[in-house]
């Protein structure tokens, strides 16, 4: 969205924004000056903090009649922000407001020249910005609508086919859930507005956390980390905090099992925890006996260890509950990793069989979208004796425990993304406690039904004791490199010429993929995608057996682009018709066509090139000036 708005707009629209705003914020502080008022900073763009010369209340009385908020401050000055979206009535009702008998254009006209604020100091931008062509060519709603529909037509998405993307949970976004984000009661709100403002928003807070702590056991939900890598690092921290408020500041090793979560070490790490990794066994499952040994060399230092449920090798951990005593026994806690969430909820809950502490990926499991990097969320579920340690926030006052010692604060606002927390709102109020525990049954059905498809035509890398997988699973590619010079990359590029995305590939173990794919899609989908996984075995068994090239086959040339299909010359040893229709169920009615074609990703990325200019580029006229002063 940020990224659209300038591409609309362009540097001459931003500039033209900027000096809207800022005209505006100098015609509310010369009003201001006349009402009697004083200005904090002389230099400014669109903030204003003021020492009243009247009451502070008489001022706040006048706002809330014009249903206006200002920022109060700690020496009861008061500030103010302006932006694109204010008018000249608004100009005109926070001019009445500080007791300013004068309009806004009353104010204007009577400006001199000489009032030009930022524009006539140093601080304003002389250097050329946005000159790319892309930021210079669609200043039409025609134009920019015409341009995200191009960038969107070289997507595949779940629009196309289902994205097996292996833990990332990939699952419908339903319109009915997505819609109330929409409603400007929801988005138009600002996240520090006095709570008497938001009642709905905190009834949404509270349901919410009360359905979460239902689904999880746990006992205390803090909404404000804004991703699962926030939330590991906020967890992690109200371990440390506890631990070092019962005495025991010396706890600081970490067991990371190598089936966790790729996250985890990173947290762990920015916590100031030390990383002691923890081995698994042949079938994907935490090596017991590697555990205890590790737990026993760090039981005096021993703070936490960091396990995901089901594993990242697609795996239910049968000795959950055993590991967690252990833990437990030793001193330790336990942070599970929410990541897999989908495959647990209504079937068994993280604080009922040991774990302390873990976030929620909102954005998988329940529902908001998470594609392109975000938004997402990952708020953290915790036992009582966390609780005195969840984030807290500096200009917005949290409801505490009377034992609270909070950590501090996580993310900007107080309940993080809150403005998509309807979706999950939605989510689980239509679903229901039946229809969430449905979800996740099919969601390991349908993980076990395809793994049970492809089973004799690639290796299932990880099943649990009973012969079955969790969630997702691991498809072994690795034999292909020595029989058929075929990687996992060959692989995933071959999926989309039969319009699918690829799986997660090589994580979390080298040369695999890893399949995900949720309770979203039916048995139709799910057999058009092991039809493809199967057919791309039998082009890998034409180059085993001779019958095709191991350097120029379908695999090794994808993804074929109409670009590709429709060139006159054609020179490779299979038909168009294989390369681009490669199995009845891809039609040209429905075909993705790939945009680019196969690149060279290890030439890539041995060999950057840098577009970025010289660092001198980037040194301000300011500077400049400076040091000829000196």
């Amino acid at each position: 969205m940020a990224a659209m708005y300038g591409v609309y707009h362009g540097s001459n629209g931003l500039k033209h924004i900027a000096r809207r705003v800022h005209n505006a914020t100098l015609i509310l502080a010369e009003g201001l000056k006349r009402a009697g008022h004083t200005l904090q900073h002389d230099l400014f763009f669109d903030t204003l903090k003021i020492q009243c010369g009247c009451a502070v209340k008489e001022v706040f009385d006048r706002a809330g009649q014009r249903q206006i908020n200002f920022r109060i401050y700690s020496d009861d000055t008061i500030g103010v922000s302006l932006d694109e979206t204010v008018t000249e009535r608004d100009l005109d009702d926070l001019l009445w407001i500080f007791g300013c008998e004068s309009s806004s254009e009353l104010v204007a006209e009577s400006m001199g020249e000489e009032t030009r604020g930022i524009l006539s100091t140093a601080f304003k931008r002389t250097s050329k910005f946005l000159t790319h062509q892309v930021f210079n060519s669609y200043h039409s709603e025609t134009n920019i609508v015409r341009y995200m529909k191009r960038l969107e037509n070289k997507d595949i998405s779940l629009v196309h086919s289902m994205i097996p993307l292996g833990s990332c949970t990939m699952k419908l976004n339903s319109s009915s859930e997505l819609t109330p984000i929409t409603w400007k009661e929801f988005a138009n709100i600002h996240p520090f507005v006095p709570l008497d403002q938001a009642q709905g928003y905190q009834q949404l807070f509270r349901e919410l956390e009360r359905d979460l702590c239902e689904i999880t056991g746990y006992d205390k939900i803090s909404f404000q980390p804004n991703s699962g890598a926030q939330g590991e690092y906020a967890g992690l921290t109200a371990i440390k905090a506890y631990l070092n408020a019962k005495g025991e500041r010396h706890r600081n090793v970490c067991l990371i099992p190598k089936s966790a979560h790729g996250t985890n070490p990173a947290s762990a790490h920015m916590t100031g925890m030390k990383i002691q990794p923890v081995e698994v066994d042949k079938n994907g499952n935490i090596d017991i006996a590697h555990l205890k040994a590790m737990v026993d060399k760090h039981k005096d230092n021993l703070a936490a260890i960091m396990i995901t449920y089901p594993s990242t090798n697609g795996v239910f951990e049968e000795d959950i509950s055993d590991v967690c005593d252990l833990i437990h026994k030793h001193g330790g806690q336990v942070y599970l990793d929410g990541a897999n969430m989908n495959a647990q909820v209504g079937l068994c809950r993280p604080g009922d069989y040991g774990s302390d502490v873990s976030h929620l990926n909102l954005h998988k499991t329940f529902c908001i979208p998470h594609g392109g990097g975000g938004p997402g969320m990952g708020p953290i579920g915790v036992k009582n004796h966390l609780m005195p340690y969840l984030p807290t926030h500096p200009v917005v006052a949290l409801q505490l425990d009377k034992d609270a010692c909070p950590l501090g604060t996580i993310s900007a606002a107080p309940w993080g993304s809150s403005a998509i927390l309807p979706i999950s709102w939605a989510y689980i109020k239509m679903m229901g406690g039946k229809g969430l525990k449905h979800a996740s049954e099919i969601a390991i059905l349908n993980a076990n039904y395809m793994a049970k498809r492809l089973e004799k035509h690639y290796k299932v890398l990880f099943r649990g004791a009973r012969g079955y997988v969790a969630h997702e699973f691991i498809l072994d590619a690795r034999p292909f490199k020595k029989t058929a010079n075929v990687e996992a990359v060959d692989v995933a590029k071959r999926l989309q010429d039969y319009g699918f995305h690829a799986p997660t590939m090589s994580w979390p173990v080298a040369g695999t993929l890893m399949i995900e794919p949720t309770e979203s899609e039916d048995k139709a989908e799910l057999d058009r995608f092991c039809d493809a996984m199967i057919n791309i075995r039998q082009e890998i068994a034409e180059i085993e057996e001779g019958r095709m090239d191991s350097r120029v086959n379908p695999l090794k040339m994808s993804p074929h682009t109409l670009t590709c299909i429709m060139s006159p010359k054609w020179d490779r040893p299979y038909s168009r018709e294989v390369a681009a229709f490669p199995l009845p169920f891809v039609k040209p009615e429905s075909k993705f066509w790939p945009t680019i074609a196969r690149i060279d990703d290890i030439y890539g990325d041995q060999h950057l090139v840098c577009t970025c200019p010289p660092m001198e580029v980037y040194e301000s006229p300011f500077s400049e000036q400076k040091r000829a002063s000196s």
